[in-house]
């Protein structure tokens, strides 16, 4: 699912709203959820799952191009754990 495919599934939902407000809200809810988990802050959806920041140590990789040891430092990704209702509707 794209984003214009979300937009549409708002419009369909609320007919009286225009493309641009659908849009609007949609990269409103977007720029929340990214402000959040960026300030390092979890985000939970009921129903759907949660975002939380997970943060990973500095270590010692293996480059196999190089076949050189390196050291990455530490990196900041995003966990993300669905929730049982969405698990169980995944399973049907």
């Amino acid at each position: 699912m794209k984003r214009s495919d979300v937009i549409r599934s708002i419009q369909v939902r609320f007919k009286h709203m225009r493309e641009s407000d659908a849009a609007a809200i949609f990269d409103t809810v977007i720029d929340s959820i990214i402000t959040t988990i960026s300030n390092g802050n979890r985000v939970e959806i009921r129903g759907f799952g949660n975002f939380q920041p997970r943060r990973h140590a500095a270590k010692v990789g293996f480059n196999p191009v190089t076949r050189k040891t390196e050291s990455m430092g530490p990196a900041t990704t995003i966990l993300f754990k669905p929730s049982p209702v969405l698990t169980k509707k995944m399973n049907e």
